[in-house]
C-alpha cells in the first residue's frame, strides 16, 4: 500500500537528515517534476523542520521538452539558457544542499521522435552539475519518487491503485524503510561498501576485465585512481549519501585505456526514451561503434556532444548483497538500475576519486555523464595488477576479494 502521511514524513526525514544531511540555515534546492507533489511537499516540510533557510523548488516538465523536440529549429536543440548553469554554480558558491527526485513521470513519451534530435537535448541535466559535484561544494542526494505512470509501466497487469501499491512496496524495501531504524540499516550497509572499496584500493589494480555474454572489456585505471563508496563529504566536511538507495563502489578509468566490446545487461532509460540491447565497442578508450536494438541513434548523438562524450568517466562495481538486484526488476530508472548491477558511464569523471594532480588532469571531461549497466551474475570481473597478475574481483555477483 502507498505510504501513509506518517510514513511519507518518515521517508522525507531520512532523505533530508541522513541522505542529504541538510544543515540548519542552508538553502535547499529541490529538483522535481509534475506528478511528484506529495513527496516534494513532504521533503520541503522536512527541510524546514530541519532548519533550512529556504527551499528552492525547480520543476521540470518533460511534456514541454517534447514540444521543443517536435517543433524547435534543429540548431537550437543544444541551447541551454545560461542562467540554468549559473544557478547550479551559485548553489555551490552558497554551500547549498541539493535533493533530486528520480523516477519517470511519462515513460516512452519521446520514443516516437527522431532519436538523434532527442539525444541533442540533455535537459534537465546541465554540465555545471558535474563541476559542482567535483568541487564538492554542495551536500546532495537523489532519491526515487513513485508516479502513476511509472507504477503502470512496472506492473501492467495490475490496476492503477494496485500498481502504485506494488511500486511503493518495492521502494520501501530498497530504501530500507521497512526496517525499524532505516538510518542504522543504511549505516551498516555503507560500512560494508566502504570495506569493499578499501579492499579494492589495497590491490592497486591497473585494470579491470569484464567477461560475460557479449562482453569482453578491459577498463584501464589511472595510477592514483581510488575506489569510493557512496558516503561523500563536502569541502566543508558535511557527510552525505548522493544516492538513496546506493549499492555501488566506483572509481575513475583511464579514458585512453578502454578496449573491447561490452553489452548492456539492462535497458538504459533516458528522459522519455529507452535504449535497449546496447552494445558498445571501444578502441584506445574511445567508443568507436554503438549498436542497439532500439535507441542507438540517441546514444550516438550523446556520444557526439564533445570529445569526452565517447570515453568513460566512471566504472562501478555492484555485488549481489544489495536489495535492488535480487528483486530481478528492470526499473527503467537509472538511480535504481545502476545500483542493481555493475556499470560504466560515458562522459565526465568524478575527479575526487583521483588522488594525484597529474592523473586528475587526465580524467575524462565532458558535458555529459551517462551510466549504463554491464553487470550480472554471468559477468565475471577480474582485476589485473601492474605485474599482469589476474585477481578475481566479482564471481557470480559476489565479492571474490579476501
Amino acid at each position: 500500500m502507498p505510504l501513509t502521511a506518517q510514513e511519507l514524513d518518515r521517508f522525507a526525514d531520512l532523505v533530508v537528515r541522513f541522505a542529504a544531511n541538510v544543515q540548519p540555515g542552508q538553502v535547499v534546492a529541490l529538483g522535481t517534476e509534475p506528478g511528484k507533489e506529495p513527496l516534494t511537499r513532504a521533503i520541503a516540510s522536512a527541510a524546514y523542520r530541519r532548519g533550512a533557510k529556504f527551499v528552492d523548488v525547480a520543476s521540470f516538465d518533460i511534456h514541454v521538452k517534447r514540444a521543443r523536440l517536435e517543433h524547435a529549429p534543429e540548431d537550437t536543440l543544444e541551447f541551454v539558457p545560461p542562467w540554468y548553469g549559473e544557478r547550479i554554480l551559485a548553489l555551490g558558491e552558497h554551500r547549498c544542499a541539493r535533493i533530486g527526485l528520480s523516477g519517470p513521470v511519462a515513460p516512452g513519451l519521446l520514443s516516437d521522435l527522431d532519436p538523434a534530435r532527442v539525444g541533442r537535448d540533455q535537459l534537465p541535466f546541465v554540465a555545471e552539475s558535474g563541476q559542482v559535484v567535483n568541487d564538492r561544494t554542495t551536500n546532495w542526494t537523489i532519491v526515487p519518487c513513485p508516479t502513476a505512470a511509472w507504477a503502470e509501466l512496472l506492473h501492467p497487469d495490475a490496476g492503477p491503485e494496485e500498481a502504485m501499491d506494488r511500486l511503493w512496496e518495492q521502494l520501501r524495501h530498497v530504501c530500507r524503510l521497512d526496517e525499524d531504524d532505516p538510518e542504522a540499516a543504511w549505516r551498516e550497509r555503507l560500512a560494508a561498501l566502504v570495506g569493499a572499496a578499501e579492499r579494492l584500493d589495497g590491490r592497486r589494480f591497473d585494470a579491470l576485465h569484464f567477461e560475460g555474454p557479449g562482453t569482453d572489456l578491459r577498463v584501464g585505471l589511472l595510477p592514483s585512481s581510488r575506489w569510493i563508496a557512496a558516503s561523500f563529504h563536502t569541502v566543508d566536511g558535511i557527510e552525505h549519501v548522493p544516492n538513496l538507495p546506493t549499492e555501488e563502489t566506483f572509481s575513475t578509468p583511464d579514458p585512453e585505456r578502454v578496449d573491447g566490446v561490452v553489452r548492456a545487461t539492462k535497458p538504459l532509460a533516458l528522459p522519455g526514451t529507452v535504449i535497449r540491447g546496447l552494445e558498445v565497442s571501444f578502441e584506445g578508450g574511445r567508443a568507436v561503434q554503438i549498436e542497439a536494438e532500439a535507441g542507438a541513434e540517441a546514444m550516438r548523438s550523446l556520444c557526439a556532444r564533445d570529445e569526452g562524450a565517447a570515453r568513460l568517466g566512471e566504472v562501478a562495481l555492484v555485488d549481489r548483497e544489495g536489495r535492488i538486484g535480487p528483486l530481478d526488476t528492470i526499473f527503467y530508472d537509472t538511480l535504481l538500475d545502476e545500483n542493481a548491477a555493475s556499470h560504466v558511464a560515458l562522459g565526465r569523471a568524478y575527479e575526487f576519486t583521483v588522488a594525484e594532480d597529474g592523473d586528475r588532469e587526465r580524467a575524462n571531461r565532458s558535458a555529459i555523464h551517462v551510466d549504463f549497466m554491464i553487470g550480472s551474475p554471468e559477468v565475471q570481473v577480474t582485476g589485473i595488477t601492474r605485474d599482469g597478475d589476474r585477481v578475481p574481483v566479482l564471481r557470480d555477483g559476489a565479492w571474490a576479494l579476501p
